[in-house]
């Protein structure tokens, strides 16, 4: 499996252009889905030039390494970019859809394979009603009128 992990906001707190501080256990979790499970990472984030090697090297310190960053393998040069579009699997990233899931929950999601599961990750909408509601076909226009 590949994973794009975003940087600011995901792994340091959101300050860009600065340097945020670190997530509390984001490195260390990215770190044991590597060695539990050999998943490749991929830093993906809209920092570039230095400000993109400072991340970088933020994590390296930390003794996390990444596959590739902002590329889709290794040896992909910029001019091979699709638009810095990402291959992945799993986007761990803090615009997702109801926000970044505290980083234990995030390992236990990847751990059991449900990080498919939306119903999980949306508990409130997760009931039977709102499924069936979603399922429902509208009534034609005429059909709303006369019944």
């Amino acid at each position: 499996m590949i994973i794009a992990v975003d940087f600011d906001g995901t792994i340091v707190t959101h300050e860009y252009p600065d340097m945020g501080k670190e997530i509390p256990f984001a490195i260390a979790t990215l770190k044991k889905i590597q060695e539990d499970f050999q998943y490749r990472l991929i830093l993906w984030t809209v920092r570039e030039g230095d400000k993109l090697e400072e991340a970088v090297e933020f994590c390296r310190k930390r003794g996390l390494e990444f596959y590739a960053v902002n590329a889709n393998y290794p040896e992909e040069k910029p001019e091979h970019q699709e638009a810095r579009k990402i291959k992945a699997d799993l986007f761990i990233d803090n615009s997702n859809l109801g926000g970044l899931p505290d980083w234990g929950v995030i390992y236990q999601m990847i751990a059991s394979e449900q990080q498919y599961n939306l119903e999980a990750l949306f508990t409130p909408y997760a009931g039977k009603d709102f499924i069936n509601q979603q399922k429902r076909k509208k009534k034609g226009f005429f059909k709303s009128i006369f019944g």
